[in-house]
């Protein structure tokens, strides 16, 4: 056991004194060492339970001590059937469940009100079968628990059993305790008819239409004893992950429907809301029965919506979720500014954000390297500040779509502005291909100051996400601009959802523009003519330029023409009409995520650098 002391500095006539209890400490560690030295662990932990089990009446004696048994516990091989036993006791414990081993010592029971889990052990303290009992039902094997035991990973297993409990977190007795679960019960039914719903597919994947269109995202039923899930928003780079890797895992946002307890009573349904057969309104979404006092009861809990991983969100949309819920936001609510949370998020270190400039470094094909500077104070303003969500409240099946849609909403933005952030740090001695800062705008948007290529000016991108759906992009250059690229960007941007990719496609783009404007010497024709010949790396950086009529006539790409070069993505951009009176033309896919049609043509023999 260490014991840490922590002294202020002492008068000169205490440091006498202070010098013996330091040596007596020490003799008095000595002789814990050399008593214990010799003992087996069993007997360690039979001494630690017994302190333990020794009533107190203060309770922070007792913390340092469970500390020691369970990190004791954390670092024994489990071997043993006691092992075992303890293990699961300690997680138990843990989750704020009961345990108790069974007479014949050969199952050990986790127990809460509402449910419980069996483990079925052998006498070796190999895990048998783990079977789960919800409420008035029977025990039911649950394959993932027993997987998770078997492989003896036991922090996933106790995470795995907090989803369960979250089932159940339920104040007030029995029969309240009851009402509430069959609430849930319906929700679940209501959320699945929604969910099955006729509707247009956008998406060429199934699955990624499900997740990004689906009027509540790709549903998967509570089963096994896990929580209801909703997955829904995923990135165009952690599909093609999943297309590349399949069976690793969904990499896709995912939040679990559960309960949760409220200080206030709350009216929740005790039946579907959902007329049969639904009768849906003008937005595909079914008309609902007004809560009665027959299909609702009061009662003091609520529902969840818990989201995993936590998501990084703008105040002003917390306030949005408020309003769609009536429930008020947490009080405690704090405001940090989005790219720090972004920052903490995606490289998974809170120190990283200790208040300074951001200056990122992002590798990309053919040793091309960009630098990003995120400004500090500039991130600071109120429009831009938000908080890690880790739970959504709501009370009602309706309120369900419309928290996603802004989940979705707020995914997008994080996606696009973390798409600059690497565990990479400038560095001055490293020429970049490409400088930019990154600058909040007005809500929703944000621009980015790059270098022009070949040129001393300097350009700027308006990027404004109008919804989860539609990005629209402005370009600020001097010179004469064909305003066409905007909607070039604007698709580009839609498809990758990186800001990175899409600059590198811009510049190309905009060199082909500046090139007929320069006068070419014999070498450099012969030069460019063999540098044509090159096959490109991306699709997108040599769709035939939309210049003005006098130069070019664009004509649409086919997906045939379309290069494939080992190592590096192809990714096509179909041509969009023109709209009058605007900025862009109309998106090709409204879809954040590009469609399989484009997934096909990138490579599966390594992944893009600038996707990492």
């Amino acid at each position: 056991m260490l014991l840490n002391v922590g002294r202020r500095k002492q008068k000169p006539e205490t440091a006498e004194m202070d010098s013996k209890v330091d040596v007596l400490k020490t003799t008095y560690l000595s002789g814990l060492r050399s008593k214990y030295a010799e003992k087996p662990w069993s007997e360690t932990f039979q001494l630690v339970h017994r302190c333990m089990e020794k009533s107190r009446t203060d309770i922070m004696h007792c913390g340092p001590i469970t500390r020691c048994l369970q990190k004791l516990q954390e670092a024994q091989n489990v071997t043993s059937l006691s092992a075992m036993v303890t293990r699961l006791e300690m997680i138990a414990k843990q989750r704020g469940l009961g345990s108790h081993l069974s007479p014949t010592e050969t199952a050990c029971y986790l127990t809460a009100d509402l449910f419980y889990v069996e483990v079925l052990l052998l006498p070796g303290g190999e895990v048998e079968d783990v079977k789960v009992a919800q409420h008035g039902a029977a025990p039911e094997s649950n394959a993932s628990l027993c997987q998770l035991l078997r492989m003896k990973k036991f922090k996933e297993f106790s995470l795995k059993l907090d989803d369960l409990a979250s089932l159940y977190n339920i104040p007030g007795d029995g029969d309240t305790k009851l009402k509430v679960y069959t609430s849930l019960q319906h929700l679940q039914k209501d959320l699945l008819k929604i969910s099955n719903l006729p509707r247009r597919l956008i998406e060429s994947d199934a699955h990624v239409d499900m997740v990004l269109n689906g009027r509540i995202g790709s549903v998967t039923p509570s089963r096994e004893g896990s929580p209801m899930s909703i997955e829904y928003y995923i990135s165009p780079s952690d599909a093609l992950m999943e297309r590349l890797h399949p069976g690793e895992g969904s990499r896709s946002q995912t939040a679990l429907v559960v309960v949760g307890v409220s200080a206030a009573t709350h009216r929740l349904q005790m039946e579907s809301l959902i007329p049969t057969p639904p009768q849906v309104d003008s937005l595909g979404l079914p008309a609902f029965i007004p809560l009665s006092e027959k299909c609702s009861e009061s009662m003091p809990a609520l529902f969840l919506l818990k989201i995993k991983p936590p998501v990084p969100m703008l105040n002003t949309f917390i306030h949005k979720m408020s309003q769609i819920t009536d429930i008020p936001p947490d009080a405690d609510l704090k405001g940090e500014p989005l790219f720090q949370l972004l920052q903490s998020a995606v490289l998974e270190d809170e120190r990283s954000c200790d208040g300074k400039d951001a200056h990122f470094l992002v590798s990309l094909p053919d040793a091309e390297f960009h630098s990003y500077l995120i400004a500090d104070a500039e991130w600071k303003c109120d429009i831009w500040k938000g908080s890690l969500i880790h739970t959504v409240p709501f009370t009602h099946p309706a309120h369900v779509p419309a928290l996603l849609d802004l989940l979705r909403y707020q995914s997008a933005i994080n996606t696009l502005l973390a798409s600059c952030i690497t565990s990479l740090k400038h560095q001055p001695e490293l020429a970049c291909d490409l400088s930019g800062e990154i600058l909040p705008e007005s809500d929703c948007s944000f621009s980015v100051t790059f270098s022009v290529p070949d040129s001393d000016t300097l350009a700027v991108l308006l990027v404004s996400v109008v919804d989860c759906r539609q990005l629209r992009c402005k370009l600020l250059m001097p010179g004469t601009v064909d305003h066409s690229l905007d909607d070039y960007i604007s698709r580009v941007l839609t498809r990758c959802m990186s800001i990175p990719i899409t600059l590198r496609a811009l510049r190309k783009r905009i060199s082909s523009l500046r090139a007929p404007e320069l006068p070419l010497e014999p070498d450099s024709s012969r030069k460019a003519e063999s540098s044509s010949s090159t096959p490109a790396h991306c699709a997108v950086e040599n769709t035939p330029a939309v210049l003005p009529s006098a130069v070019l006539s664009p004509e649409p790409m086919g997906e045939d023409d379309l290069p494939s070069n080992p190592g590096h993505y192809v990714m096509s951009v179909a041509a969009a009409p023109a709209v009058d009176g605007a900025n862009t033309d109309a998106i090709a896919n409204p879809s954040p995520c590009a469609s399989v049609g484009v997934y096909s043509h990138w490579v599966a023999s390594s992944f893009p650098a600038e996707l990492i």
